[in-house]
């Protein structure tokens, strides 16, 4: 039976579970309403992990923020790193960011990174490229997708495959700030893609139903604008929605799902404060004609990597959005069952808390949540896993 718990959208993260800080040791039993679980340590001594991959035959991916992208092969990380990576601008959040491969991969070895790409001085903009990767090498790398925004970070850069030959990668606003006209910002303005989640076909070209192909003046690639910095796309396996959190101001994180052409309000409307004066930035919480987030997380807990559950090692939580929490240091479960807009009540509980910045969160194929740990010094952290427990 679904519990729910009418917390509405902003209360989100009070409803803990007893799993407890896990903090430095990640042993033990952990608990939650519906399973008991294992955080288990998958690969350890990775610097600034940002995204991690599944490939065909058990290898898994993952990027580090400094440029690099390494092989955890039969539990152990490989010393070297894969070459082939394109120079990324590593200074504040910039970096080498996701790693997807192509739903083919097993046929045609195309992987997709994102980065921060370095254009001179301190200018910098998101790259999406495509490779081919065998033997341990990426070849053959193309910009398929260059960002036009300007900024000193938020670049976003998440990406995900919906299944039906389309991609998205998400731009953060570049940290444009929100002065005078609200509506001015960046963010609001679709002839450029500060802010903005893009569809395109797997091979970068612009699909022809986008929804602002035929707007004079704007990018054809945007699919939604109005966004801060979104670093958590995720699509339902089941109804095929796609889904997006992204980083609030000082609070107001946001949960939103992602419709054609919609207009997600930062800055004009939002949940958050000033980080300077702790004022409001905003001219509302909602606006006419501007999408209401569907789940809103005050304080904020910094939301990175995202996946809607759909495998059999913990059946009751099918269906479940997991949002991984770096201010938060905690991975978050909402139930969205009967959820259709951002009055209804969720279910939310937090699973770990105090177990490091969770960067990405991924369901592997095996059906375990794997988590990809961040840490701001730079000191080796792990990918882990949550493995089930019996009652």
């Amino acid at each position: 039976m679904l519990r729910r718990h009418a917390i509405g959208p902003l209360v989100a993260g009070t409803l803990l579970s007893a799993a407890g800080p896990l903090r430095a040791q990640m042993q033990g039993v952990q608990h939650s309403a519906d399973h008991d679980f294992r955080v288990v340590t998958v690969a350890d001594g990775l610097e600034r992990p940002w995204g991690i991959a599944f490939l065909p035959g058990g290898d898994i991916l993952v990027t580090e923020k400094a440029g690099r992208l390494r092989i955890i092969r039969d539990g152990r990380l490989l010393p070297n790193p894969v070459p082939g990576v394109p120079p990324v601008y590593d200074v504040g959040q910039g970096g080498l960011m996701d790693v997807v491969p192509h739903p083919d991969f097993a046929s045609n070895h195309l992987l997709y990174l994102t980065y921060s790409k370095p254009q001179g001085g301190d200018a910098s903009t998101t790259v999406l490229a495509r490779g081919r990767f065998e033997n341990d090498r990426l070849t053959d790398l193309d910009e398929i997708f260059v960002a036009n925004s300007e900024g000193r970070g938020q670049y976003g850069s998440r990406v995900v495959f919906d299944g039906n030959g389309y991609l998205f990668v998400s731009v953060g606003d570049r940290m444009a700030a929100p002065r005078g006209d609200l509506e001015a910002h960046p963010a609001q303005d679709v002839s450029n893609h500060a802010g903005t989640i893009n569809r395109l076909f797997e091979d970068g070209r612009v699909p022809p139903d986008n929804p602002f192909v035929d707007v004079e003046g704007a990018e054809p690639s945007v699919w939604s604008y109005g966004h801060r910095n979104p670093q958590s796309l995720a699509i339902d396996p089941e109804s095929g929605d796609l889904w997006a959190a992204e980083h609030g101001p000082f609070g107001g994180d946001e949960l939103n799902l992602i419709h054609a052409g919609a207009n997600y309000g930062w800055p004009v409307v939002g949940f958050g404060m000033n980080y300077g004066s702790g004022q409001r930035i905003h001219s509302a919480t909602l606006g006419e004609g501007m999408e209401a987030p569907m789940h809103v997380w005050v304080p904020s807990i910094a939301p990175s990597g995202m996946t809607v559950y759909d495998g059999d090692k913990f059946p009751r939580w099918r269906g479940s959005i997991f949002v991984g929490g770096m201010a938060g240091e905690q991975l978050s479960r909402l139930e969205m069952q009967g959820v259709t807009n951002w009055s209804d009540s969720w279910y939310s509980e937090v699973l770990v808390q105090g177990i490091g910045r969770v960067r990405d969160v991924r369901q592997g194929p095996d059906g375990y949540i794997y988590l990809a740990l961040d840490s701001r010094t730079g000191d080796p952290t792990p990918i882990v896993r949550l493995e089930p427990v019996a009652r």
